[in-house]
């Protein structure tokens, strides 16, 4: 999985290939990209988003920070349905692997790889679950990554139902 093996120098700000480049801005756009991310670069990529959002994505790749990476999906029913997973939406349509029962990485590879195999699926769904299950199987296979699990906070919406009332302790 040569993606995350660790590499000399100062680790990667996106997961896509990048260079430098200079730019000269007025002091207020300056100030306006800064309110976005301290980061001016970073900041631009956020705000150009929504018009490389045009652009097809992969069914499933890696977003990588650091040494560490997780897993991002183009979400569909069919995964959600077949794995148990649920999507926490990002800002460009895709959405990161969730959980509401435990699952192992290796349930979820044996799930996913099975899925691969019913000829059933669409083609679209088809892609996601191979994007993912070779992922999966490159990491699993590299001596060089560890796949950790990790919890993360999901704030779900209530609209239109009224809020439970909270125990005192």
């Amino acid at each position: 999985m040569e993606a995350l093996e660790p590499r000399r120098g100062r680790p990667r700000k996106f997961s896509a290939p990048s260079r430098a480049v200079t730019l000269t801005l007025p002091e207020h756009v300056i100030a306006a990209l800064g309110a976005v991310d301290s980061d001016l670069s970073r900041a631009i990529v956020q705000l150009t988003q929504p018009t490389l959002g045009m652009t097809p994505k992969p069914a499933a790749e890696l977003s990588r920070f650091g040494n560490h990476a997780v897993i991002v999906v183009t979400p569909t029913r069919a995964l959600a349905e077949r794995t148990g997973i649920e999507f926490v939406p990002l800002p460009d349509g895709r959405a990161l692997i969730s959980f509401r029962q435990a699952m192992t990485i290796a349930e979820l590879e044996l799930l996913i790889e099975d899925a691969v195999d019913d000829h059933r699926l669409s083609t679209s769904d088809h892609a996601v679950f191979e994007a993912l299950a070779g992922i999966l199987r490159s990491a699993r296979r590299s001596n060089d990554v560890t796949l950790l699990q990790r919890n993360i906070i999901v704030l779900e919406a209530h609209r239109g139902k009224p809020r439970k009332a909270r125990a005192k302790n």
